[in-house]
């Protein structure tokens, strides 16, 4: 699995592949008596920031947290199930990993951190917050998922297939950061590696927002207490604008930013993402 994911550039066949900058830190972290173990990649310096990746995201590293690392010290773990963190089968719900979450916390010493996640991510940062007010110190949600409207439901994107989903993911299709996000590896056995992992990342995941995203979080939204920014893509077709309004709301004093671009906002303009939620946690 790549680390270092993220950096638009081209390859021998005319592929374009994507690198970040930074090479992180990747070390297993065990917690719950050792039933669960997640694997966390960390770098840069300064205060810590928690990132918690999103469904479709490989947990690798990218260019926007390369760009957080220059002011934070990022770790960004990857959810029991995906890519070397292990231990879903003994988490029940999403509390279970909420608190599974809060002893990798305590192990990685952050103290009372900023956190940070996109989508599923976005919705266990919440839920930390809301479960853990005192442990937060700044929230930063990117089109998180969590809440329900049975009026402007978010897409299922757990069993979109590949042409339909990336149409829904992201605003250009035909952008470097969409078209590597997209690609498929030439080789067959990477190919087939690939795929494996995709499954088997939805299916860990799904595990805590199937059928429906609704666990309960909008009942516990108001126990929030950090300065809280919602970050979301004005043309985001996988988790509806629509649902920044109904964040704000619940959260006192949430500010709400809408930049140009889709749901993965993050990877599409990673500058201009970062800065935003640099610029709010400061």
């Amino acid at each position: 699995m790549c680390v270092t994911c993220g950096r638009a550039t081209r390859t021998g066949g005319g592929r374009v592949a994507v690198r970040a900058e930074v090479t992180p830190d990747d070390r297993l972290v065990s917690v719950r008596a050792g039933a669960v173990t997640f694997r966390v990649l960390s770098a840069g310096r300064g205060t810590p920031l928690v990132y918690f990746h999103s469904i479709h995201e490989r947990g690798g590293w990218s260019p926007f947290l390369d760009r957080l690392a220059r002011r934070y010290t990022v770790y960004a773990p990857l959810h029991p199930g995906v890519g070397g963190s292990t231990g879903v089968e003994a988490l029940e719900d999403v509390l279970d990993l909420t608190l599974a979450y809060d002893e990798l916390l305590t192990a990685l010493d952050v103290g009372r951190a900023r956190l940070s996640g996109h989508f599923f991510g976005g919705m266990i940062a919440a839920e930390l917050a809301a479960v853990f007010p005192a442990r937060v110190a700044g929230l930063a949600l990117v089109s998180p998922l969590g809440l329900w409207r049975d009026d402007a439901p978010s897409q299922d994107v757990l069993i979109l297939p590949p042409d339909e989903l990336g149409p829904v993911l992201f605003a250009d299709m035909t952008s470097d950061a969409a078209r590597a996000f997209m690609a498929l590896p030439d080789d067959d056995d990477a190919n087939v590696a690939a795929q494996t992992e995709s499954i088997a990342r939805r299916a860990a995941i799904a595990k805590f927002v199937w059928p429906i995203p609704d666990k309960g979080l909008r009942k516990r939204l108001h126990r929030v207490t950090a300065p809280t920014l919602i970050l979301w893509g004005d043309a985001d077709r996988a988790n509806p604008v629509i649902y920044a309004e109904e964040w704000q709301r619940r959260i006192k004093g949430a500010a709400v930013k809408l930049l140009p671009g889709g749901h993965m906002l993050i990877h599409e303009t990673p500058d201009a993402a970062a800065r935003a939620v640099e610029a709010f946690l400061e």
